[in-house]
């Protein structure tokens, strides 16, 4: 941790504490829904130095730097911060992100650093991730940010999936000199940075900004490369490429088996929903170029931030009544809490304890209706989670024009069956150390939510980082 100066040792830490909280400024509801432009107004200078100044600077471990993935010195960038040096505080975040404007902006902070944050127990927190955007936004406003370039090793490394786990790979590969090629199953790089996340969470223009550091460094992009299809990992060696980083994710919609009429016109899958209502058409992938038919009764079905997405994407794109239908209580919901609270503001409806078991057409063939069955919540299962239970002859019906199924992910399987001597499990999880991200195969690495589960993007990104020190010293041991 940077040193705070001497004299601020004597500053008495309750003056701080007792200093006055001001939250986070958001557009208003009815008028964020007629656009997917950004919910949150952005810290001015002013603001943002009144702010920081409310951290009281815990002693070495600070909470904040142990609940944040990547150790981001929150602390020193406080300090530096409430003394409006902005770049500085932004160089902070770089040493140890790859990606902090974005993870300023997507990463559940209630629960990470913010979430560990002392004044917790009887004040407001600090608002550490607005003000991790803040600096890092300032820098790329008024002096830019280049990433820095090590000495050219003459080595290639290839990196499969162009999303949070792979950019953190190259990143950090980049600062080693090694040369660097992202090979994207899609049109655009992003993975779920562009084809996951709303507009209205993660602007457009930020992640372009953040593409062109990459490309301004001299990463080359293969787009439209589906590695497992196209070619496969054992082709990427033939080309050259002395290690290879798998960071495709997890991005393959969970079905509802078994469940009558989920083929039904009206009925979509929630990533094919997000991409079609989010993407530009110029980034979209062929399958996925037709319009959306949206009516204007919709359900989303699941409880996590996808689910969460969903509803409020349907409400900017016109419909009239939204509804989450969810099996549990909102105790038991995955998604976070901050965007449940803006679905429910900008008109989102919550139907708790409630499981579709059929999907009913109408006379013209299309959806009309979801037949829901009660829950109620039984013994806990193998997460600890009370399993639900239905109620018999409980069942009910709800109209809807649309449904998307935001049910989870899971892992596409092809590069297990098409590497050989690559390790997989649970239904193509890859294999890989935790602390390494070696897999298996010698030279094969991987990270994020292609080994771990559908997880967090500053999670992604951290895997990717680790994996790249890694990448280095195995290449280093093989001169």
């Amino acid at each position: 941790m940077q040193a705070v100066p001497s004299e601020f040792l004597a500053i008495d830490r309750k003056e701080r504490v007792n200093r006055p909280f001001f939250d986070l400024d958001l557009r208003p509801a009815e008028e964020r829904t007629c656009d997917f432009d950004d919910v949150v107004i952005s810290f001015d200078a002013e603001r943002a130095m009144v702010e920081a100044a409310r951290c009281i600077h815990c002693p070495d471990p600070a909470p904040c730097m142990v609940a944040c993935p990547p150790h981001n010195d929150i602390p020193s960038a406080m300090w530096l911060i409430e003394q409006g040096r902005f770049d500085e505080a932004a160089e902070i975040y770089h040493k140890t992100s790859s990606l902090p404007e974005i993870c300023g902006r997507v990463c559940p902070h209630e629960v990470l650093c913010q979430g560990s944050c002392v004044l917790n127990k009887h004040h407001a927190p600090v608002l550490t991730g607005e003000l991790e955007t803040f600096a890092v936004d300032y820098q790329r406003r008024v002096s830019g940010y280049v990433i820095p370039l090590g000495i050219p090793t003459g080595k290639k490394v290839a990196i499969i999936g162009a999303g949070p786990a792979g950019l953190g790979c190259a990143e950090v590969l980049l600062r080693k000199g090694y040369e660097i090629t992202v090979f994207e199953s899609k049109p655009g790089p992003g993975g779920l940075l562009v084809y996951g996340i709303p507009n209205f969470k993660l602007p457009k223009d930020v992640w372009t900004e953040k593409w062109e550091q990459f490309e301004r460094a001299g990463v080359k992009f293969a787009p439209n490369t589906y590695i497992g299809k196209d070619k496969t990992i054992d082709d990427l060696f033939a080309e050259g490429f002395e290690a290879v980083f798998i960071g495709v994710g997890s991005e393959i919609d969970a079905k509802m088996e078994d469940t009558p009429g989920t083929d039904l016109p009206g009925v979509y899958e929630a990533t094919d929903f997000l991409i079609r209502g989010n993407v530009e058409h110029d980034l979209l992938p062929e399958n996925m170029r037709k319009p959306l038919e949206l009516g204007r009764r919709v359900v989303v079905i699941g409880g996590g931030d996808t689910a969460s997405d969903c509803l409020r994407t349907a409400l900017r794109l016109g419909a009239e009544e939204v509804t989450c239908l969810y099996r549990r209580t909102e105790k038991e919901m995955p998604g976070g809490k901050k965007d449940r609270k803006m679905a429910r503001e900008e008109g989102a409806k919550y139907r708790f304890l409630t499981q579709p078991v059929k999907f009913i057409a109408g006379a013209d063939g299309k959806l009309a209706a979801v037949e829901c069955i009660e829950m109620r919540l039984g013994e806990p299962d193998a997460k600890g989670r009370r399993k639900p239970v239905p109620v018999e002859g409980s069942n009910f019906s709800v109209a809807c024009d649309t449904a998307i199924l935001a049910l989870g992910y899971w892992p596409d399987p092809i590069l297990g069956k098409t590497t050989p001597s690559l390790d997989v499990h649970d239904w193509g999880l890859i294999s890989a150390d935790k602390k390494t991200g070696a897999t298996s195969r010698p030279g094969v690495f991987s990270g994020g939510d292609c080994v771990t589960g559908p997880d967090l993007v500053v999670t992604a990104m951290v895997a990717g980082r680790k994996a790249a020190e890694s990448i280095d010293a195995y290449l280093k041991s093989k001169e």
